[in-house]
C-alpha cells in the first residue's frame, strides 16, 4: 500500500490522528485512519511469587481497572524504551529495580496505530516515593500474587490486553527457562 497524502486531523500532547489517501496493491484508492502514538514502556515488576499492578480509571471505557505500569514520555517524546520503563515504574509505584530485562515488543492496535509497545522485567526491587502524573492521582498499587494475577485474568477483573499479553511473555521465558 502507498500512501499518496496525509493531513493532521487532530494533536494533544499524547497523540496525533492523521488521515491518509492511499493507492492499494491492485490500483484502487482509499482513505486510511491512523492514530499515531510514541512507543510506550510496560513493567513486569517481580518479586517472588508475587507481581505489582496499578489500578486507576480509564476514561475512554469508564471504569478502573488493574493493569501493569505503563506509559508513554510526556509531548510525544521518544525515550529510549528501557529508560521509560524505568521512569514508568517509579512514577507510578515508586519502585527502583536493580535489574531490567527486555521481554519484547507489543503492537497495541496495528488496524489504527501506530504505537508499538516495549515489555520489561524488573527485579531486585527496592521501594520508594511515587511522582504520579495529574491524571494518575486516584491510581492505587498492589501486590499479587502470580496465581492470583491469573484468577484476575479469568474472572475479568484484568482485561488490559497489553498486560495480558506481556503476561504471556514473562510465562514464555520462563518455559525456555530463561
Amino acid at each position: 500500500m502507498e500512501q499518496m497524502s496525509s493531513r493532521e486531523i487532530y494533536a494533544n500532547p499524547w497523540m496525533v490522528v492523521r488521515e491518509d489517501d492511499v493507492r492499494r496493491d491492485d490500483g484502487s484508492e482509499g482513505v486510511y485512519g491512523v492514530i499515531d502514538k510514541p512507543t510506550y514502556a510496560l513493567v513486569i515488576a517481580l518479586d517472588d511469587s508475587r507481581v505489582h499492578l496499578v489500578e486507576q480509571f480509564r476514561y475512554p471505557i469508564g471504569i478502573r481497572r488493574w493493569e501493569f505500569p505503563q506509559g508513554t514520555a510526556p509531548d510525544r517524546a521518544d525515550v529510549e524504551p528501557a529508560e521509560l520503563a524505568a521512569r514508568e515504574l517509579r512514577e507510578e509505584t515508586g519502585l527502583r529495580a536493580a535489574h531490567m530485562q527486555e521481554l519484547g515488543t507489543l503492537d497495541v492496535a496495528p488496524g489504527m496505530s501506530s504505537q508499538r509497545g516495549r515489555v520489561f522485567l524488573a527485579t531486585g526491587l527496592t521501594q520508594g516515593e511515587h511522582s504520579r502524573e495529574l491524571e494518575e492521582q486516584d491510581m492505587r498499587t498492589a501486590w499479587v500474587e502470580r496465581s492470583e494475577f491469573e484468577k484476575m485474568i479469568e474472572t475479568g477483573a484484568v482485561t488490559d490486553a497489553q498486560s495480558i499479553a506481556a503476561y504471556t511473555l514473562l510465562l514464555l521465558r520462563e518455559r525456555r527457562g530463561e
